[in-house]
């Protein structure tokens, strides 16, 4: 069967622009030649999103899930009696960047022969799956952070920045400053992967920048890793994974706590 060169773009929801975090909540793609425009939309499970985004109004990510699906349909009604470059830029247009809460990401291209079972796949890698990968549980671990802290009534000295120089550096989610340096950093950190390989990739990769910081003169004088390990005490190949990160964070310069140590937490920002 020939294969259709085609474009797609994932929706993302951006309710907070100061944070800059958002969610994977639809697909878009379109051949223009075949004049295919379809999308799908996270249109259930809404509590997936007002769990992530804490203080959220669900109304908020109803309407404007709503209100996409009305002009996606719109569009794609007016693609169909439209030449192929006319459809293009219909699409453009759509995802062009914007400040608002619903946003897309760059275009990208995929070869099809049936548009249906692409985009069912497209929005299950992108969107199902983002709600279950390890990056999306760090960002979950850091938003726990953030309220822990403002119920401390300390987040407000605390602030994303990145800390090094020109050379390298390296974002932290928790900064605070002092004399126009960074003085605290705080890092939440996910090591209960699946395998002790991708728990010591992982965490390594933290070892290895904060090491950089260290080396370059630029690591603050209080870090810490708050981190969360493996759940299942069955597996100890994965729990000695994880003693071995955090052996390694503390050699690095940082101190290591876990995420069951709130009040020893709340004591070192405090």
């Amino acid at each position: 069967m020939k294969m259709i060169p085609c474009l797609y773009a994932i929706v993302r929801f951006c309710p907070f622009v100061e944070t800059e975090e958002f969610a994977n909540v639809g697909v878009i793609i379109i051949a223009p030649e075949q004049k295919v425009f379809e999308f799908k939309l996270m249109t259930k499970k809404h509590a997936r999103i007002t769990n992530f985004f804490e203080q959220l109004d669900a109304q908020v990510f109803k309407t404007s899930i709503q209100n996409l699906k009305g002009e996606l349909e719109r569009i794609r009604k007016l693609s169909q009696d439209q030449d192929p470059m006319f459809a293009r830029a219909l699409f453009e247009e759509v995802v062009r960047p914007r400040e608002a809460v619903i946003k897309f990401s760059n275009v990208r291209a995929v070869l099809m022969n049936d548009a249906k079972a692409k985009l069912d796949e497209l929005y299950g890698y992108y969107v199902e799956r983002d709600f279950v990968t390890p990056e999306y549980r760090e960002q979950v671990l850091e938003k726990t952070l953030r309220k822990w802290f403002n119920e401390a009534g300390v987040g407000s000295r605390f602030d994303r920045l990145e800390i090094g120089n020109e050379e390298y550096h390296a974002t932290f989610p928790f900064v605070e400053e002092k004399h126009g340096e960074a003085f605290t950093a705080v890092k939440p950190l996910n090591l209960g992967q699946d395998q002790p390989s991708k728990i010591l990739d992982h965490g390594g990769a933290w070892v290895w920048r904060l090491a950089q910081l260290k080396r370059k003169g630029t690591l603050p004088e209080r870090v810490l890793v708050a981190v969360e390990g493996p759940t299942d005490s069955t597996t100890p190949a994965r729990t000695k994974a994880f003693r071995d990160v955090i052996n390694e964070l503390s050699d690095a310069g940082a101190a290591v706590l876990t995420y069951d140590q709130k009040a020893e937490i709340l004591s070192f920002v405090e």
